[in-house]
């Protein structure tokens, strides 16, 4: 059996990625406790190993503060994935930093379920608090 390439490397520059912004609008609630979740059935990217696409759907949920997310730049955001060489850990919490970054919510959590590759199917979940 030939023993696989190394995986070294391929990721060691992932929390520099250059991503699209996340647009924002103001909370007219900031004062009250809810959720936001959001579930993205269509997300895409490329497998940095094999060069092969990747589809997941992602689930995030977030407890607003003082701005939530806007949609339309969240979904430009999330398209730029599907040239991006990426693996499943690393895109979820890069995911997680960014809406963190952009929304600066009381909680969030994100969940990515990728479809079955090879007879193994995976799920990474990352979570952040304030």
């Amino acid at each position: 059996m030939k023993k696989p390439a190394s995986y070294e490397g391929l990721q060691s520059s992932i929390r520099k990625l250059k991503t699209p912004r996340i647009d924002v609008w103001k909370n007219q609630y900031p004062d009250r406790d809810y959720t936001v979740e959001l579930s993205i059935p269509e997300f895409t990217c490329i497998c940095p190993k094999t060069g092969l696409p990747d589809f997941a759907t992602i689930e995030l949920s977030y407890g607003p503060h003082k701005v939530c997310l806007e949609l339309k730049s969240f979904k430009y955001y999330l398209l730029f994935y599907r040239d991006v060489g990426i693996f499943h850990e690393h895109f979820v919490n890069k995911i997680l930093d960014d809406v963190v970054a952009a929304v600066r919510p009381r909680w969030a959590k994100v969940k990515a379920v990728v479809n079955s590759r090879g007879g193994i199917q995976t799920t990474v979940s990352a979570e952040w608090r304030s």
